[in-house]
This record gives structure tokens, sequence and C-alpha cells, in this order.
């Protein structure tokens, strides 16, 4: 009752400055906060403009990225391009493997072809024909165990000389797995012909 008046009309004024932040500011009142550089307010404005608005959008987005990269690691495993295979197959060392695989006719790579062969045989009811499927298993298999030891000792022996100072281990073995697929469904494709000195 006996308060000032100029108390009552302040308190509603400051109560109203805080809640009500849609109201637009007075151009010649100060701004609160140092003026940003060009610079600055250019990558803001970038970053609000390619912020997807809603999380479907993001999702959108993630998915087209995802395709993109995608199309290009399909492409580099088609044609050699280092820069976008897989981190397996990346570096001198698993490009020198793949080439010194490429180069040479390898047992394990027609292991499929007789694996048909040998399994139509052993289909058949004829007894003769079920055991020498079964010899010719037995012959496939130690055929494949023995190219795989020699092809590991001679490609160890090549990258110590070629790369001494690199871990050439698991290059041994990623090798050694790509002789078992056939030549023209490899991935990334050979890139050297047979007989070719990698």
């Amino acid at each position: 009752m006996f308060r000032s008046r100029a108390k009552d009309e302040k308190a509603p004024a400051d109560k109203a400055g805080m809640t009500d932040s849609k109201q637009p500011r007075d151009p010649q009142a100060p701004k609160g906060r140092p003026t940003p550089k060009r610079s600055e307010a250019q990558t803001q404005r970038r970053s609000v403009a390619n912020t997807p608005v809603t999380r479907k959008d993001a999702a959108k987005r993630q998915r087209d990225e995802r395709r993109s990269q995608m199309e290009r690691q399909r492409q580099a495993l088609a044609g050699g391009d280092e820069r976008y295979l897989p981190a397996r197959d990346k570096g001198p060392v698993r490009k020198f493997a793949r080439a010194w695989v490429d180069s040479r006719f390898n047992v394990a790579e027609f292991f499929l072809p007789f694996a048909v062969v040998i399994l139509i045989l052993s289909v058949v009811r004829v007894p003769a024909l079920q055991s020498i499927a079964l010899l010719l298993w037995l012959i496939v298999i130690v055929l494949i165990v023995l190219d795989s030891v020699v092809s590991g000792f001679r490609l160890k022996k090549r990258l110590a000389e070629r790369f001494p100072d690199q871990n050439t281990k698991s290059a041994v073995a990623y090798a050694l797995m790509r002789s078992l697929q056939m030549r023209r469904l490899r991935l990334p494709k050979p890139q050297v012909k047979r007989g070719e000195r990698p």
C-alpha cells in the first residue's frame, strides 16, 4: 500500500522482458554479444542449411551417403582404385600379395569345379564310381594343402625381400584366402595376367 510506484512499474517490465523473448528487439538496444566475423557467420549459416529438419531427413541423408560410399567401394573393387578400397585390401603389401596370387595357377581355385564333379560321382549308385569319388576328394584336398603350404612359404620369402620393414604375416593368409576363389570371381579384380611377374 505504501510502496513506491516506480518499483511496481519496473518489476512487471523486467518479468515481461525475460518471458517474452519473441518480441522484436529495438534496433538501438545493445545486443549483449560481440558481432561474429564473416567467416563464422557463413559457417553457421551453412551448418543451419545442411542440418536436417527431422529424423526422417537425417536417416535419408545417412542412407544416401552410405549408398554413395558403397558405390565408390564397388567401383574401386572392380578397377583397383586404392583410395576407396576396404581396409582389408589397402596398402602396398596387400596389393603385391594379390598380384602374386593372380599371376600364377593355384590348385585351390579349381576346388569348386572339382567339388561339383566329385559330388555328382558320389551321388551315382555305382560302387566303383563312389570309391573313385572318395579317392578324388582325398587327392584334391592333399593337393590344395600342399600347394597352399608351398605358396605360403614362397610368398613369405618374396614379401620379406620386397617389404623388409613391414609386418607381412597377415598378407600371406590374405593371399591364401584369395587363392581359394576362382580367378574371375576375385575382388578386387586381378590387375596382372597369368605368368606376369608382379
